[in-house]
């Protein structure tokens, strides 16, 4: 069966605890491939993606080692709606060919694609078989980010205003895990998923190999 015969979207705004959930996914046993890792390496130094980078928008959005400048960048992106999609068009198809290399390399019992910006995307919709969504209050997300990140509350909620809303996540969810409490309460959530993620993709593979 080909890894991508079944995958699952994890999505979820800034501060909502998606990686938290990727992690509990992955101890269960699902391959789960983080392409917010991914941008990280491509902007790495020496990552693939800076020599485009470097090229479009000059050698002062990399640091003294080679990576690319996030704080400039973000800055730039967030004031500069045409750098943004230029930066996008450099970032998201070298994301999505590793995303894609890294899931036909998988083992795991399913493939879990974690993508922050996945509503948005617009196309990830059509590479994934159900999307789930983390979810939790805007004012929680704030709180975490701020303790977290240590940034004033106006540039969060600039960071915020860039996504997708809490509203438009949970209409294209097909589940949802809810991160607004304990995260004790995570564990039988992520637990009843996993277990209904493989039921459906041994379903998935028994229906493959009968058209094979």
């Amino acid at each position: 069966m080909s890894a991508l015969t079944f995958a699952i979207g994890l999505t979820g705004g800034i501060g909502s605890g998606k990686s938290t959930v990727a992690d509990q996914f992955a101890a269960l046993g699902a391959s789960v491939i983080d392409t917010d890792q991914i941008a990280h390496s491509l902007t790495a130094p020496g990552g693939s993606a800076m020599p485009a980078i470097l090229a479009e928008f000059g050698a002062d959005f990399a640091e003294p080692g080679g990576a690319m400048d996030r704080a400039r960048m973000r800055q730039l992106v967030f004031s500069d709606t045409s750098a943004k999609a230029r930066l996008e068009a450099i970032l998201h198809p070298r994301i999505r060919d590793a995303a894609l290399a890294a899931a036909h390399a998988a083992t795991g019992s399913y493939v879990m694609f974690a993508v922050p910006l996945l509503v948005e995307s617009g196309t990830w919709r059509s590479r994934v078989s159900r999307i789930v969504c983390v979810d939790c209050p805007e004012s929680v997300q704030v709180a975490r980010v701020m303790a977290r990140n240590n940034l004033p509350e106006q540039q969060v909620l600039a960071i915020m205003a860039q996504q997708a809303s809490r509203q438009q996540r949970l209409a294209a969810a097909d589940d949802v895990i809810d991160n607004s409490g304990d995260l004790a309460a995570l564990t039988p959530q992520i637990t009843h998923l996993h277990n209904l993620y493989l039921a459906i993709s041994k379903r998935s593979a028994t229906n493959t190999s009968q058209r094979l």
